[in-house]
C-alpha cells in the first residue's frame, strides 16, 4: 500500500461572493505547495438557499497559470467568461476552464436554480500548468455527467466516475496538459475498494461526505485530505456507512510556485506581469 504521509484537516468556512460558502481543503499557499500539480482545493457546502429573483454567485474576476475544475454535485452553476464561453452545470457535470495566458470569468447560480432555491454543492479544484503552457491560449471543456465513464466497483462498493485520467481502461474526457487523475468516487455503506495508483504520482484522497478508512490504517474524515508519500503502491479505501471522495493523483511539475490571489505562476515578476496585464485590459474583454 501507499504510506500514508499526513492527514490534513481544512480551515473555517468562509464565502466567495454571495453565493457560495465555502472551505479551502489545501491552497497553494500552503498544502498545495506539496502536491504538484494540484494546487487548491475548496468544498462549497452543501448550503440551502431560499428562492430569490437576486443571482446569487461571484462577480468578474482573473485567472492566470493554470486551469480551474469544478464539480457540481447539487444545483446548478452558470458560467461567462472572456474567451465567449459560457454555460449551465448541474449535478455530475464539470467545468474544465484554461485559465493559461489569462481570462476573465464569473460564476453565478442559474436563474432557475436562483428562483427556486435548493442545495448547493460543488467542489472546485485548481491543476498548475507547467511553465511552458502557462501563457498558452486560454481554453474550456463542458463535461455532462453522460459523458463521464462510471465504472461499478466490484461487491456493489459504489461507482467510480473518471473525470480525467485512467481506471480499468476507462477513459476520463478532459483533456490535461499533463497527466493526472481525477477520479469522484462514491462508495456505498460497508463498500470498499484498492485503487491502483501510476507511480511517481502526487496521490490525496479528500473526503467530501462520510467517514473513510484508509488503508485500514486510518480514519479520515469530511473536509480532510490524505497525503500519500510518492513512490508506488496501491490505495485502500472503506466505509461503514457510505462516503463520497475525490482521489487525485499526477505526475509533480517539479517547477517554482509563486501565487498571488488569482494567478499562480512560476517567478514573482510573471505575477507583477499578470496584475500589469489585468490592469491593462489584456486578459480580455468582459464576459458579455
Amino acid at each position: 500500500m501507499r504510506k500514508i504521509r499526513e492527514i490534513h484537516r481544512a480551515g473555517e468556512h468562509h464565502w466567495v461572493g454571495d453565493g457560495f460558502p465555502v472551505r479551502s481543503i489545501f491552497s497553494y499557499d500552503g498544502l498545495g505547495r506539496e502536491l504538484s500539480p494540484f494546487l487548491l482545493l475548496d468544498h462549497a457546502g452543501p448550503a440551502k438557499f431560499a428562492p430569490t429573483d437576486h443571482q446569487r454567485g461571484v462577480g468578474e474576476h482573473p485567472h492566470r497559470g493554470f486551469e480551474t475544475v469544478t464539480i457540481v454535485y447539487e444545483g446548478e452553476l452558470e458560467h461567462r467568461d472572456s474567451a465567449g464561453n459560457g454555460g449551465r452545470i448541474g449535478p455530475g457535470d464539470v467545468q474544465w476552464m484554461t485559465a493559461a495566458s489569462g481570462i476573465l470569468h464569473e460564476e453565478y447560480h442559474s436563474p432557475d436554480f436562483a428562483r427556486s432555491g435548493g442545495t448547493m454543492e460543488m467542489a472546485q479544484l485548481w491543476v498548475n500548468l507547467p511553465a511552458r503552457s502557462k501563457m498558452a491560449p486560454p481554453g474550456y471543456q463542458t463535461l455532462l455527467h453522460r459523458d463521464i465513464p462510471a465504472v461499478k466497483l466490484d461487491a456493489d462498493a459504489g461507482v467510480l466516475r473518471v473525470v480525467a485520467g485512467d481506471y480499468q481502461q476507462h477513459h476520463g474526457p478532459a483533456r490535461t496538459f499533463t497527466p493526472i487523475n481525477v477520479w469522484d468516487l462514491r462508495l456505498n455503506a460497508g463498500g470498499s475498494v484498492v485503487l491502483p495508483l501510476p507511480d511517481g504520482h502526487t496521490a490525496a484522497l479528500v473526503v467530501l461526505q462520510g467517514i473513510v478508512r484508509v488503508n485500514d490504517a486510518e480514519n479520515a474524515n469530511v473536509d480532510e485530505v490524505v497525503v500519500f508519500e510518492q513512490g508506488n503502491g496501491e490505495v485502500g479505501v472503506a466505509t461503514e456507512a457510505g462516503a463520497k471522495v475525490l482521489l487525485l493523483s499526477g505526475e509533480p511539475l517539479n517547477e517554482p510556485i509563486v501565487g498571488h490571489g488569482p494567478f499562480v505562476m512560476n517567478t514573482t515578476e510573471e505575477i507583477r506581469q499578470a496584475f500589469v496585464d489585468f490592469q491593462r485590459g489584456r486578459l480580455g474583454r468582459p464576459a458579455a
